[in-house]
């Protein structure tokens, strides 16, 4: 079994009878990720596993801080010996570091998990804040509103997420320039 088959196969057994919707999401991403495979050469496949791996650490059966970065990245770690890239991702993805400052995690995120090639961290980022909780395609600015009037402005994702916004709206303007520039005929980066 493949890298892709193997990350889809494990998503679904985790998020789609316990969360169905966050289940849609993660396959949104993960369709998300595929469009991105023109930017992302041989870290194509990579990016749709982790992709659609990103939110299990949602799931009932893992969820153990209630954090799910890291919840999710131990459980691959830990429970799958899953691909180091995969889990650096994962525990790294749309921001976490700055939820994991809200939620006094930082230090252990940092510590247990190095950061991942800042373009695939990047890619990441636009396919989850490019998806809405249904998986349908959206911009930022419209899954940054949706995110805090979801949880509340002073919610810990509430406060976590605006103060992440620049950080967001900067990753998806990197990731459309790539876009951009492959489809002006540049070669992916």
């Amino acid at each position: 079994m493949g890298l892709t088959e193997w990350a889809y196969s494990l998503s679904e057994s985790l998020l789609s009878d316990p969360l169905p919707r966050r289940w849609a999401h993660s396959l949104g991403v993960a369709k998300r990720a595929r469009s991105l495979s023109p930017i992302l050469s041989d870290d194509a496949e990579l990016l749709e596993a982790a992709a659609v791996l990103h939110d299990i650490g949602y799931s009932p059966e893992i969820a153990t801080t209630g954090f799910h970065p890291l919840d999710g990245a131990r459980f691959l770690r830990d429970q799958e010996g899953a691909d180091e890239r995969v889990v650096r991702l994962v525990a790294h993805h749309s921001c976490a570091l700055l939820e994991a400052e809200e939620r006094g995690l930082r230090q252990e995120l940092a510590s247990e998990f190095e950061l991942e090639h800042p373009d695939l961290v990047d890619a990441l980022l636009f396919c989850d804040m490019t998806t809405t909780p249904d998986g349908t395609h959206t911009t930022p600015a419209d899954r940054l509103d949706e995110i805090v009037q979801r949880y509340g402005p002073d919610t810990i994702v509430g406060r976590f997420i605006q103060r992440a916004a620049p950080e967001i709206y900067a990753a998806a303007e990197r990731v459309e320039g790539r876009l951009a520039k492959v489809v002006a005929g540049g070669q992916p980066m």
